[in-house]
């Protein structure tokens, strides 16, 4: 099966989700929810995201959301993906709490 999202209509409303590899449960500490809450924040300010509704789960994500600027959806939810996950991987690295950096 593809992994990549298929859009056929690029000012439809989508429901999506997304799981962390392996679905490990990254979600359960809050400062790494907030990543995820600023990345969607500058999705709708700057990148023409509208949201419908979202759902945080311990290692997963569900959304739903149409691109409301003429931006594919895809390259939309790309660019968030890409610019969220690189943003988590530094926030585990760099944070001297986090007691389950070798199981990530």
């Amino acid at each position: 099966m593809s992994r990549n999202y298929k859009f056929h209509n690029p000012e439809g409303l989508y429901f999506v989700s997304f799981a962390v590899v392996d679905w490990l449960d990254v979600f359960t500490r809050m400062e790494y929810k907030e990543i995820v809450l600023d990345s969607l924040r500058y999705c709708q300010q700057h990148k023409g995201m509208e949201i419908f509704a979202w759902c945080i789960m311990s290692n997963h994500i569900h959304l739903i959301f149409r691109s409301d600027k003429g931006q594919k959806p895809e390259l939309l939810l790309g660019d968030f993906k890409r610019f969220t996950s690189r943003r988590l991987i530094r926030a585990i690295k760099d944070n001297p709490g986090e007691s389950r950096k070798e199981w990530f």
